[in-house]
């Protein structure tokens, strides 16, 4: 009888660390908070280095993820929609840009808001994009000391 409520004991303790641990992998992952969030889109020229699930900042601070990316066949561009956090209100001419954390570091979505006083409802379109910026053309710019890329 005292071996089988030490195996009981034993279960729940391992049972209650595994659910600890995928409540706080979800809550670093960021798909416990599904609720809160608004969707926008935009369109890139190209949106190398950026995927499903890329970090999307404002000065820095992650407030969303990109959620999905397509092809838009009619203009060529890569439609992106990303959501944000519903407590923070972008201004309706704020400016999505494709940035990286450096020569080597990873690409995430970034939102520079504006100084419009309305602002962007949610499932919105942002227009004012910048798309990604390869390093190797600007090495070949430097390299060829042309303005041309190949």
């Amino acid at each position: 009888m005292n071996t089988h409520s030490t195996e009981v004991v034993t279960g729940a303790a391992v049972l209650a660390v595994a659910i600890g641990f995928f409540l706080y992998a979800g809550q670093i992952v960021g798909i416990s908070d599904n609720g809160g969030v608004n969707s926008f889109w935009a369109s890139f020229r190209s949106v190398e280095g950026i995927s499903v699930g890329t970090d999307v900042r404002l000065a820095g601070v992650k407030v969303g993820t990109v959620t999905d990316l397509e092809l838009n066949p009619q203009t060529f561009r890569a439609d992106t929609t990303f959501s944000v956090k519903n407590d923070i209100e972008l201004p309706e001419d704020t400016a999505v840009v494709i940035s990286t954390e450096g020569l080597l570091g990873g690409s995430f979505v970034e939102l520079l808001p504006g100084g419009s006083p309305f602002n962007l409802e949610p499932g919105a379109e942002i227009e004012d994009t910048q798309s990604s910026i390869s390093i190797v053309n600007l090495l070949m710019k430097f390299v060829t000391g042309s303005g041309e890329t190949q």
